[in-house]
């Protein structure tokens, strides 16, 4: 199981509870724990990135349906670099 599916499967367990007492606001999880509830996107984010860099981590909007994106997106092929050209 990948890191980023841990973190889902920690949320998972957690979505109930969550659901109950923080409906709309922002959860973030590392290490297959939560590690806070937040009332903004950004404030998760920051806190995110202070405290492990570029992650991975899983930031959530409780409550929220699921987001699927298209393949296209996701998609990164293993060759690839970080490199934008133009």
């Amino acid at each position: 199981m990948s890191e980023l599916q841990n973190e889902i499967a920690a949320f998972d367990k957690e979505r109930d509870q969550l659901e109950l007492e923080h409906s709309g606001e922002w959860v973030l999880f590392h290490g297959g724990a939560r590690i806070g509830v937040y009332e903004s996107f950004e404030q998760a984010a920051e806190d995110a990135v202070r405290k492990f860099g570029r992650g991975p981590y899983l930031i959530r909007q409780i409550g929220a349906p699921p987001i699927v994106l298209p393949a296209s997106v996701v998609y990164r092929p293993v060759n690839a670099t970080d490199r934008v050209r133009f």
